[in-house]
């Protein structure tokens, strides 16, 4: 992949967690992170709704195609690691007893957003 190419994806990265953000505001969510990073990986978003914390992987598709699952079981390791790593260093979210969710949020043309919930178990 060259830089150009690598550029550009990235760009349409920000873009997609950027809507996904948004998307999650309008729909109660308060963002407590965007592209949270530790050792072990990154987390593109982090919000809370209530009770909940969410742990969101955000993927773009630039067709209207079923897309295949877009996080491989490799993936949702990185992200339980990361995810532990946040609430060690954000103890205040466990002691307030908040469910724990891991969502992926596909962002398709037209600003559609394909929101799975829960999608895999972090623990």
């Amino acid at each position: 992949m060259s830089r150009e190419t690598r550029k550009r994806a990235e760009a349409v990265g920000r873009r997609a967690e950027t809507l996904a953000a948004l998307y999650l505001r309008l729909t109660g969510h308060r963002i407590l992170a965007r592209r949270f990073r530790s050792s072990s990986g990154e987390v593109d978003l982090v919000a809370r709704r209530g009770q909940t914390l969410v742990f969101a992987e955000v993927k773009h598709r630039a067709g209207d195609d079923p897309a295949p699952e877009p996080v491989s079981a490799r993936s949702e390791e990185r992200i339980v690691r990361t995810a532990e790593t946040f609430l060690s260093r954000h103890p205040r979210h466990v002691k307030e007893g908040c469910a724990l969710r891991f969502d992926i949020i596909v962002v398709r043309p037209r600003l559609r957003m394909e929101h799975r919930r829960d999608v895999f178990r972090g623990w």
